[in-house]
């Protein structure tokens, strides 16, 4: 490992959020850049409001910022500030990737990358090519995934307590998105995510053997959720992967290089005390 540095020449990154307090991606991008011996650092910021966020939107493309990851409630604004936003993020209408190049604001959306790369770590053995996915949510957090998801091939049924959010998702997403009815919508899943910051109405016991099931909350990584799931006998991917699937590209769109050969998962799970 080689050693970090700080000088004058530093380049500064970060995770913007309300609150931040929580976040996990200090803990990785420092121990990637402190692997990777840049001269940079990755620094929390918890703007108190929209026109606070918007004014730290300024110090980036004043060149004092090399680039921003952007969590709750941010990532809608941070797509309408963008000067340019990839096709992933338009696809989402959100982002959680501001970079600043030139005067230029950048946007692009990893959430759904990361969805997919947690899926093909922890449940290698699931083809989404024609699969019937079950989103359980239908907010920001759920967003970014439907869109990766369909791009990846499934058919998604979204199921929502409140039926208009999941219609308007749909809508805004067409293709092979469509509203869930509670009743049927596990019927032929090949995989069910909780998006809800909460555990969700569902006894995972009565899903059929095979299913595969994700929690995108990973505080704590193992969720009341997923515990019942992996009780039933299904298969369970939990939110910690998805958090390091998008960290690996936000690194590389905020530094300008690939995150270092180092897997954060056991230092994030020591940090939250939590078994390995």
């Amino acid at each position: 490992m080689n050693p970090a540095r700080i000088t004058g020449a530093a380049r500064i990154g970060g995770i913007v959020g309300l609150p931040v307090t929580h976040s996990l991606s200090p803990v990785i991008h420092n121990a990637w850049l402190e692997a990777a011996g840049l001269d940079a650092a990755y620094l929390p910021f918890a703007p108190p409001d929209a026109a606070a966020f918007e004014a730290l939107v300024a110090v980036g493309r004043a060149g004092l910022l090399s680039g921003l990851n952007v969590t709750a409630p941010f990532k809608e604004q941070a797509y309408a500030l963008a000067d340019s936003v990839s096709a992933t993020a338009r696809a989402s209408g959100s982002a959680n990737i501001l970079s600043f190049r030139e005067s230029r604001v950048l946007a692009d959306s990893t959430d759904g990358e990361g969805l997919l790369w947690a899926l093909a770590r922890q449940a290698p053995g699931l083809s989404l090519t024609g699969a019937m996915v079950v989103m359980l949510g239908a907010g920001g957090a759920a967003r970014a995934a439907v869109a990766a998801l369909a791009g990846a091939g499934a058919t998604v049924r979204i199921v929502n307590r409140t039926p208009a959010r999941a219609e308007a998702l749909a809508r805004d997403l067409g293709g092979s998105v469509e509203v869930g009815d509670p009743a049927t919508a596990f019927d032929g899943a090949a995989l069910v995510v909780n998006a809800l910051s909460v555990p969700p109405d569902l006894d995972p016991a009565t899903l059929a053997p095979g299913t595969v099931v994700m929690d995108m909350t990973y505080r704590p990584v193992r969720t009341p959720f997923l515990k019942a799931a992996a009780a039933a006998g299904l298969l369970t991917v939990d939110g910690l992967a998805m958090l390091i699937g998008q960290a690996g590209p936000s690194f590389r769109a905020i530094f300008g290089q690939p995150a270092p050969d180092l897997d954060p998962r056991p230092l994030l799970l020591a940090h939250l005390e939590e078994p390995a």
